[in-house]
């Protein structure tokens, strides 16, 4: 409980500020004035929180410094293509949490989704179903993914937009590659056709490690973690009348499944890739979306 002082103002007693209770419960009685109701509650259970977490560690002043000197660091690291906050986030699995929070809804039957991951680009070519999304040759395995999106009673989706994009056999994206890779390289939007399905070449996704030369890989070295993600294979799903996608194809033979530097593997997303009798790699994947509530089925 916080210390009141009874100080003589003609109005009302003040907090005692010398008290660390009482600093939090005035920070957080100021921000009782914020008039949008969501933020008001966001902000001060934020300030309950982080002050309860210096209390708890005793943090020092060159703790605080230091701590602050590392967000100023993963800001400077942003740019147009690379966002340090969104490694942050996931290397602490805030990512994740909010993703369980958000969408974990397991009575639904429908597919489960995962982060979205720092390395999405809006606006991916159109191609047709059975074209290859490779435009660079990288010696990757070549593979096929195929398969039907569906809703949860079953019903085939035409006309649903799949979104894919993922690494290259040399473990890098295209963004992070923009003088070597095309920068729609092993990226592409499908349609499903009338009975649902959708299908695609491309090369075998390989584990790659998050960019490590920034404050937050220093971070996982700091903390004995490796900055390894198994090899997957990105699906952003939606179609109208149904709740939008965003999941994961994982690899069942990739390394780091138990492991991912962010948390991000669920065992519903693991899949196989088995060699068809010319060596190509073939990858059956279907997708349940959720219909929205009072939607019609088409």
């Amino acid at each position: 409980m916080a210390v009141l002082i009874e100080i003589v103002t003609g109005e009302r007693a003040v907090t005692d500020r010398l008290s660390e209770g009482g600093l939090t419960e005035e920070v957080v009685a100021r921000l009782g004035a914020t008039s949008d109701p969501r933020l008001r509650e966001i902000m001060q259970a934020l300030t309950r929180h982080l002050h309860a977490f210096a209390r708890e560690v005793r943090l020092t002043d060159e703790e605080w410094l230091a701590g602050i000197r590392f967000l100023t660091a993963t800001g400077q690291k942003c740019d147009d293509v690379r966002q340090e906050f969104i490694l942050l986030s996931d290397t602490l699995g805030l990512s994740s949490l909010v993703d369980l929070i958000n969408h974990s809804d397991v009575e639904s039957m429908a597919t489960e989704p995962t982060i979205l991951g720092p390395f999405y680009v809006p606006e991916s070519p159109w191609r047709d179903n059975f074209d290859s999304i490779v435009e660079y040759d990288d010696g990757g395995e070549p593979t096929i993914v195929r398969g039907v999106v569906r809703d949860a009673s079953g019903a085939p989706i035409a006309g649903a937009v799949v979104d894919v994009w993922h690494n290259a056999a040399t473990g890098f994206y295209a963004v992070q590659q923009p003088d070597e890779q095309p920068p729609t390289n092993l990226r592409g939007r499908f349609r499903t056709d009338d009975e649902g399905r959708y299908e695609f070449r491309t090369v075998r996704p390989v584990p790659y490690p998050i960019p490590n030369d920034g404050p937050v890989g220093q971070l996982l070295r700091d903390t004995g973690r490796h900055e390894w993600r198994a090899a997957h294979i990105h699906m952003k799903v939606s179609a109208d009348g149904c709740t939008p996608l965003t999941t994961h194809v994982f690899d069942r033979e990739s390394d780091y499944l138990d492991s991912d530097t962010v948390f991000g593997v669920k065992e519903s997303l693991i899949a196989d890739f088995v060699p068809d009798e010319d060596g190509t790699l073939i990858c059956v994947y279907d997708v349940v979306l959720r219909r929205d509530e009072g939607s019609v089925h088409p």
